[in-house]
């Protein structure tokens, strides 16, 4: 866990890039109108491997409930949603802290947006498949790949899928980190999560930028947002909200571990003498026993147990 949360802080340390997995960073590049081109490459890059045509367009549904006391609010999700082309809606979250309950987390808001796509009166049948891409800061689903993706299928024949209407991606970049080669030429994922990761050495982002259109557009489009005083502003507080978060998790470990640490001792000491005053008794009733096999009367007994106190 503390190599965990120490790669999660070395992410979020100032440097002279902007954290692209600021959710608050990425919510005004990637989820508000005008930047759907650059949307629409990394959708393709997340959806490609899973053998998905290339989306040819898609409308952006903006959230319009950005408000400060929302954005200091640590638990709030500021996601990015679409609809595409084919009618499917997608929704984006980053997560970098791991609360531990991801795999709910994620089918609970795709489930909230399922069931809404459903207008009054309408058929089931109209329910739209519903994608959902989160991009986490830590090691999950245990055991998964950098990108992994869940249906629903049947369990002796994973080839049988009961349905397209639910779709769940997740994207680790702890995974990322690790993976030793990366094929930034040949992989559009590869060249997206480079960019995304603020642990990647400049160089590298600048390669991927002219590599690729869209993600050259992504980065102008993030420095033009951070030249706005009040987005600054709100970016500096999400920063914030996940250091303090890292260091109240840190704190509690150790005060945890320092609870232990006495309760272990107490409980050393408790155990301790438990089983010395149980090996002292064994001990004296051997010594009695060897008493009385030399002849000893109880009265002597008695006695050598009374000068002993």
């Amino acid at each position: 866990m503390e190599i965990l949360d120490t790669i999660e802080a070395r992410s979020l340390e100032p440097s002279q890039r902007f954290n692209p997995l600021n959710d608050f960073l990425f919510y005004k590049v990637m989820g508000e109108k005008g930047s759907e081109p650059q949307l629409t490459g990394f959708l393709n890059a997340v959806l490609g491997p899973s053998g998905r045509k290339p989306i040819a367009s898609l409308e952006i549904m903006e959230n319009k409930t950005f408000v400060r006391d929302m954005l200091n609010d640590k638990t709030c999700s500021l996601d990015v949603r679409a609809v595409l082309s084919d009618g499917s809606l997608v929704n984006i979250e980053v997560q970098i802290g791991n609360k531990h309950n991801m795999d709910r987390r994620s089918l609970f808001y795709w489930g909230k947006l399922y069931t809404k796509a459903l207008k009054k009166g309408q058929d089931y049948i109209k329910l739209p498949d519903v994608i959902a891409i989160n991009i986490l800061g830590f090691d999950f689903p245990p055991g998964g790949n950098v990108r992994t993706c869940f249906r629903l299928r049947e369990d002796s024949d994973p080839t049988l899928v009961l349905t397209t209407a639910l779709e769940i991606h997740f994207v680790n970049m702890v995974r990322w980190r690790r993976q030793g080669e990366k094929d930034v030429a040949g992989n559009p994922l590869h060249r997206w999560l480079t960019w995304l990761d603020p642990q990647s050495p400049p160089e590298l982002v600048k390669e991927v930028k002219s590599m690729d259109a869209l993600i050259a557009e992504a980065d102008e489009r993030q420095e033009f947002v951070m030249q706005d005083d009040d987005a600054r502003d709100y970016y500096d507080r999400r920063q914030k909200a996940e250091w303090d978060r890292i260091s109240g998790l840190n704190n509690a470990r150790q005060e945890g571990m320092e609870k232990g640490e006495q309760i272990g001792l107490q409980k050393g000491e408790q155990i301790g003498l438990q089983r010395g005053e149980q090996k002292g008794r064994q001990e004296l009733s051997l010594e009695l026993l060897g008493l009385l096999d030399r002849g000893c009367s109880m009265e002597d007994i008695r006695r050598e147990l009374a000068s002993r106190g």
